[in-house]
């Protein structure tokens, strides 16, 4: 027997993790807001189809879904099947690490055209942490008020909940790591 509420805890969590709203999850997944939100606070036992269709709308097998976090000591997730978002400026993020319900957990490689500032991006949550791995070409860091310039094989850490930024100040493109370890505060809210 399926246990509803974890369910509807790991639903939500992989919807939490993707930045994803209840409606584009439910329009992913042609089900009903309201079927997806009673889903996640475990007060509907949803059919196979519809917990079909719901892990269709968060791209995830529907044996992950349903499957008991015991079981699943490995998960893999292809090369395949990594995300890359092209960014406006030019420059691309590709999420390498799979997604795991409870763990917040990132490893993302970037890459910067030449004379790209990628923006500041804001704090996260007290007690994040990141680790940047610079694979080629030269990366400028900004936490809060310090800047470092880290060239191929440098690499930093910084504590993730204060303002950063990324950019590369050469004429030559620039690619980089970051694994980031996010804290989410108690209260959190999914991100629009």
């Amino acid at each position: 027997m399926v246990d509803l509420v974890a369910l509807g805890l790991r639903v939500q969590e992989l919807r939490r993790l993707r930045g994803l709203t209840l409606r584009q999850v439910a329009t992913a997944a042609d089900v009903s807001v309201s079927m997806l939100s009673s889903v996640e606070r475990g007060r509907k036992a949803p059919t196979v189809v519809v917990l079909g269709r719901i892990a269709d709308g968060l791209g995830v097998s529907l044996v992950a879904l349903v499957a008991e976090p015991e079981v699943r000591r490995v998960v893999v997730r292809r090369a395949a099947d990594q995300d890359t978002v092209d960014e406006p400026g030019g420059w691309s993020r590709s999420v390498l690490t799979p997604v795991v319900p409870g763990v917040n957990f990132e490893w993302i490689r970037i890459t910067l055209p030449p004379d790209c500032d990628a923006s500041r991006f804001p704090a996260y949550a007290q007690g994040s942490h990141a680790y940047v791995v610079v694979e080629s070409g030269t990366l400028r860091l900004t936490v809060a008020a310090q800047t470092v310039e880290l060239s191929e094989g440098d690499s930093a850490y910084f504590a993730a909940d204060a303002e950063h930024g990324y950019a590369n100040p050469c004429p030559v493109p620039c690619a980089y790591y970051v694994a980031a370890l996010i804290m989410r505060p108690r209260a959190a809210r999914p991100h629009p």
